[in-house]
């Protein structure tokens, strides 16, 4: 409370930004401009039509390509991929050929090392990759307040705001985008080294087991032992539940059901701890007990990692609400995809992870007098990626059994966030604006196209073993010295050009009719299934970018058809048999295609000249009176 009463303060003082209305951006992270026209007419979400009654709602032209940190820089900053340096979920160092997160970098700080101990002498830093003037400094040059809370691509905050909270691109303590744990007593049933998360075997002795959390490595140890915490497990005798204790921290939880959050506390050196939070449930507890834990996430009360601007306003924040999940997309995708959680499982946290988000908007609403404040909800994109198919019965994965259950899932989520709007247009008044947009739509991820093998049966690229059985990824079974042109990230191709890349072999001579010829091969291919174009745009980015950072990016952006999108294995390297395929995970919607095949959202209280994320923060600025700098 005492951080928001000192807010309040200053904003009353504050008479620079006493002019002007209150205006409130509420992005709803995935929401499909068919899927929400279908069911305004339907009557379904009747506050978002008192915004259309209003002022205006009407599809929001996404970004090349249609990413989420691509989406949201290009709103952030009214430029595209060229000035703001985001691609694509995936970027790659040319030089090494490594794959890195895009958005924000972590770089160590020097020290020495003593036996086995190593002593930092220069502390490390996590640098925000995301470039370009964000519209909330245009606000500030004015006096204007700016809360911008759970802006993705934000990562760490910007410090150019009044008050912000990182969202989208947060990692956990781990420094990943999610990294779960499965405690339990039959590993064999699942991956052993699943994608996102990590099994571990627990032993059961008169009841009892214990076992560990892993977190990163110890800064302080020169042999990089990773830091741990110990977790003890007893199952009760009689009852379908287990008693969970961690450090002093004890829970007994029945089968099905969810912890609060718990302290985690591992030691790096006596005087010194990382603190996290983490979740459990017990999935099972006869005949097999087994354990899912939420991956630590940063405490907000003390966050080892810059999440707010100020500092102190993680903590004033979980003081006034009650801890929250502080990665960046919290609900546990990658669990459900593995088979860790059952979709009824997946739901219950993803409402856990939503309900946080909606608490702590109702104060931070409540609390808004005047300025700026933008707030973001992500669980209708991620639900969406999850659940698509079971409205979808042309999907391949498709079960006729399983899925009918959960066909309104995603509407149910829109109509919550109608709810939300309705909650805010009773805080506004009539000249207040309220702007509600989305970063791109969605739609059924039928077919996945695995680009880099499409290069290798074109001629493009070389592996070095065709026999491998499975492919190890991270290129580790390409032969750079016979391939030309490579796919990294959900998007991108790559030419393999000389002196660019570690392995270069195009001469810059070459690039450009190696490009025309890749480009019109991918426009004529055609889905052997369907008999239908598998790709309808191909953008060549010195066509389609300008700016400081067009070196970081592809040098052509494929725009899938509708419902096909470049799979997962080419997105980091490997290299698969067969170049079209069926997708069948539980993934099963997505917007990573053809970004005219997506468009998000824009909905307003008053007309905004805006068609697109590029047009839309700029036309904010115009409506409230203020020219947009970022322009000259």
């Amino acid at each position: 409370m005492r951080f928001w009463l000192f807010i309040a303060t200053v904003l009353v003082a504050c008479k620079p930004g006493d002019s002007g209305p209150r205006v409130v951006v509420l992005g709803f992270d995935g929401m499909d401009y068919a899927l929400t026209t279908e069911l305004m007419s339907k009557g379904r979400l009747p506050y978002f039509a008192k915004v259309q009654a209003r002022g205006q709602f009407g599809p929001l032209e996404t970004s090349i390509p249609p990413q989420s940190p691509v989406a949201w820089s290009n709103f952030i900053t009214g430029k595209s991929s060229g000035t703001h340096g985001i691609y694509d979920f995936i970027h790659r160092d040319a030089q090494t050929m490594t794959p890195f997160l895009s958005t924000s970098r972590t770089t160590e700080g020097s020290s020495i090392e003593i036996g086995d101990l190593r002593i930092p002498i220069s502390g490390g830093k996590v640098e925000l990759l995301r470039h370009g003037q964000a519209f909330w400094e245009v606000l500030a040059e004015r006096g204007i307040e700016t809360s911008i809370m759970r802006m993705p691509a934000n990562f760490p905050p910007s410090g150019t705001a009044t008050h912000e909270l990182s969202g989208m691109g947060t990692p956990d303590v781990l420094g990943t985008y999610g990294t779960f744990t499965l405690f339990t007593t039959k590993p064999k049933s699942y991956k052993p080294d699943p994608s996102g998360g990590r099994i571990e075997e627990l032993r059961l002795f008169d009841g009892a087991a214990k076992s560990q959390l892993v977190g990163p490595e110890n800064p302080f140890s020169s042999k990089h032992q990773k830091l741990r915490a110990e977790v003890r497990f007893y199952v009760d005798a009689v009852e379908p539940a287990a008693r969970i204790e961690v450090g002093s921290a004890r829970r007994v939880l029945a089968k099905g059901e969810w912890s609060d959050w718990i302290d985690v506390e591992m030691t790096m050196i006596p005087t010194q701890t990382l603190r996290g939070i983490v979740r459990f449930y017990v999935k099972s507890v006869r005949p097999e007990l087994e354990i899912y834990a939420s991956p630590i996430d940063l405490d907000p009360l003390a966050p080892a990692l810059p999440i707010t601007t100020p500092e102190g306003l993680a903590k004033e924040l979980a003081e006034d609400t009650g801890r929250f999940y502080t990665q960046g997309m919290p609900e546990d995708t990658k669990a459900l995809s593995e088979g860790v959680l059952d979709r009824d499982a997946f739901l219950e946290q993803a409402k856990l992870a939503g309900d946080e988000v909606i608490a702590m908007y109702e104060p931070a609403l409540e609390r808004f007098d005047r300025g700026f404040l933008f707030y973001y909800f992500g669980n209708v994109d991620l639900t969406s990626h999850m659940f698509w198919r079971a409205r979808d019965p042309g999907h391949p994965g498709y079960d006729r059994e399983r899925d009918p259950k959960y066909s309104t899932v995603i509407e149910e989520l829109y109509e919550e966030l109608d709810a939300v709007v309705g909650r805010t247009l009773e805080r506004l008044g009539p000249d207040d604006l309220l702007v509600i947009m989305s970063d791109h739509g969605f739609t059924s991820w039928r077919r996945e196209f695995h680009l880099n093998s499409w290069l290798r049966d074109q001629g493009y690229l070389a592996v070095k073993n065709p026999e491998v059985e499975t492919d190890p990824g991270f290129y580790q079974n390409v032969n750079w010295t016979k391939t030309r042109a490579y796919a990294l990230g959900l998007n991108g191709l790559y030419v393999n050009l000389r002196g660019r890349e570690q392995h270069g072999v195009v001469d810059a001579k070459d690039k450009d009719g190696l490009l025309t010829e890749i480009s019109d091969k991918l426009l004529a291919e055609l889905d052997p299934a369907t008999g239908k174009n598998a790709v309808t745009k191909v953008y060549r980015s010195d066509a389609l970018f300008s700016g400081p950072y067009t070196s970081v990016g592809p040098d052509v952006v494929v725009g899938y058809a509708k419902g096909t999108r470049g799979s997962n294995e080419s997105a980091l390297g490997t290299i698969v048999e067969q170049v079209i395929t069926d997708n069948l995970s539980e993934w099963s919607g997505d917007h990573a295609m053809d970004h005219e095949t997506v468009p998000g959202i824009l909905l307003a209280t008053r007309r905004l000249e805006a068609s697109s994320l590029l047009d839309l923060s700029g036309a904010i600025l115009k409506q409230m009176g203020i020219e947009d700098s970022r322009s000259k």
